[in-house]
């Protein structure tokens, strides 16, 4: 059984945790080790390793922190190569090239965002649970089976983001570059109808931006288009 905890999201930093019993990851880094030990009342002894999708700060804010801690931090070369980060425990992963950690077996993806190589994770269980982990992306090109757990971002919706821009709070190149570097409702609901969503158990909606998105409009449209259970972290 997956189990997954929230430790922060959204632009201030994001972390996440996820165990499915006998193998313990935490998915980003984006806050410091002293952060995620709190999130976890201090045990943190289990953890098997950290996947960070890109090299924005909010994502990677803690990299040193968990390197000093003893953990093995896995990330694109791209992403390495832009953070100038050198360091025996940090693990070079490639797009479509699986590999295990414990009883997870992981499937980088590449995702589309305005960075070097940014990834997405697809996560599965030795029971045949699939996670599927992807933020910082406005378009996914894959198709997925057998998903059962979905962490995925929905940044912004359509109407809040224009209206924003009409009311002055959002210069228009700023529309553009949320638009082309960031999961909306919109083309999140097309996601939902391309993939098989039979098994899914749940679905978290992560990264939600706090002036972007109408949280209740998001919930509405996500459950209404799944009918899954939706947790907004």
């Amino acid at each position: 059984m997956i189990e997954i905890k929230t430790l922060s999201t959204g632009s201030k930093g994001n972390c996440y945790h996820i165990s499915d019993g006998s193998t313990q990851l935490l998915l980003e880094c984006g806050i410091s080790f002293k952060d995620i030990q709190k999130g976890l009342d201090f045990e943190t002894s289990k953890l098997a390793g950290v996947l960070v999708t890109h090299e924005h700060k909010d994502h990677c804010k803690g990299l040193d922190s968990v390197l000093k801690r003893g953990l093995n931090v896995y990330m694109s070369r791209g992403t390495k190569e832009t953070l100038g980060a050198e360091h025996h425990r940090i693990k070079s992963v490639e797009s479509k090239k699986q590999f295990k950690i414990g009883t997870w077996t992981i499937l980088p993806f590449d995702v589309q965002h305005d960075v070097s190589e940014p990834l997405g994770f697809l996560i599965q269980n030795s029971s045949g649970e699939k996670l599927l982990f992807a933020t910082d992306t406005y378009y996914i090109k894959y198709k997925f089976t057998g998903l059962t757990h979905l962490m995925i971002e929905c940044n912004y919706d359509q109407q809040t983001l224009d209206d924003n821009v009409l009311n002055g709070y959002v210069h228009p190149a700023m529309r553009k570059r949320v638009m082309r570097s960031h999961f909306g409702l919109e083309n999140l609901l097309e996601f939902f109808k391309a993939n098989d969503l039979s098994r899914v158990q749940e679905i978290w909606l992560l990264h939600l931006s706090d002036g972007n998105s109408n949280e209740e409009r998001i919930r509405t449209a996500v459950a209404r288009a799944t009918g899954k259970m939706i947790y907004i972290p």
